[in-house]
């Protein structure tokens, strides 16, 4: 089993038995050549036109914030990126021959947790790489969502939800990689059993640009029972702006919201929050902050 640092605390907080004093470490030129990425990195994608503003910077400054890196087993002259691959890709660019950079000790532990940490705390993974992140620290670690939950600072919903995109066809996690579909778009979609309807409701959305409570309003269509009348989920009169909440409260969820006044009294009526499955539901009283352990 891991060790229970608190990959929370920061990527200091994983070198904690390293016993060196900030300020004296020391930074040293190494050639680009003798350095690889991450073999732990769990983003694929690189924003080309960020890759570029960052190599710009570089020819003109310099790099400014040293890498860090760990000697490669087996070979005291090479050595592997822990944090810093953004630069190390920036400055090859910008055809410079070194970067400076900070060696440090790790383990294959440490450097898969500040590879998940590094991105995350850009913000800058795309859901399903986010996802396959948390999943490679359960797997390769052997540890529970409840440890990731911890070590990362999430909410255990929070990683739980992600986890689910996993489980998308690989046409479906394709489109959320490559921002075709949003985040809650895709929560909507598990709810939907057949492979097939759901690639085709995946592609609907995309090409029809439609809103989470749109999507969620064709996956009921297609679900319905045939030869049953639906009661309908609003009066026809609702105000528009009883509308535009919907559509907040909607993006907000993730999933289908309805507000119905009511006939017999004015300015009442009542708010369904639809939830399709316990783990649903957890996400969105984490959302509403409501915890009752």
């Amino acid at each position: 089993m891991a060790n229970n640092k608190g990959l929370g605390r920061g990527i200091e907080a994983l070198f904690a038995d390293n016993d060196v004093e900030e300020g004296q470490e020391e930074v040293i030129d190494l050639s680009l050549a003798k350095l690889s990425p991450n073999p732990f990195q769990p983003r694929t994608h690189f924003d080309t036109q960020a890759l570029k503003d960052l190599t710009l910077s570089i020819k003109k400054s310099g790099v400014f914030q040293p890498i860090i890196v760990r000697k490669q087993s087996g070979n005291e002259d090479s050595y592997e990126i822990l944090a810093g691959e953004r630069r190390f890709r920036a400055s090859r660019m910008a055809n410079k021959k070194t970067i400076p950079a900070i060696i440090r000790d790790a383990s294959d532990e440490q450097m898969m947790e500040i590879a998940v940490l590094e991105n995350l705390q850009r913000e800058d993974l795309n859901p399903i790489e986010e996802a396959e992140a948390y999943n490679t620290l359960m797997t390769k670690l052997d540890i529970t969502q409840a440890e990731v939950s911890k070590r990362l600072g999430k909410s255990r919903p929070y990683i739980a939800n992600y986890l689910r995109l996993l489980g998308l066809p690989t046409e479906v996690k394709d489109m959320l990689t490559k921002n075709q579909l949003s985040m809650g778009q895709a929560r909507t979609l598990l709810s939907v059993k057949d492979k097939q309807n759901l690639i085709k409701l995946a592609k609907r959305a995309y090409n029809e640009t439609l809103t989470v409570r749109q999507l969620s309003k064709a996956i009921d269509e297609l679900t319905a029972k045939p030869k049953k009348k639906r009661k309908p989920r609003r009066s026809t009169k609702q105000s528009p702006f009883l509308r535009a909440y919907e559509d907040e409260l909607q993006d907000k969820f993730g999933t289908n919201v309805n507000i119905a006044s009511s006939r017999s009294k004015k300015g009442s009526g009542k708010l369904e929050i639809n939830y399709t499955s316990d783990e649903d539901l957890n996400r969105i009283l984490q959302i509403l902050d409501i915890n009752l352990d």
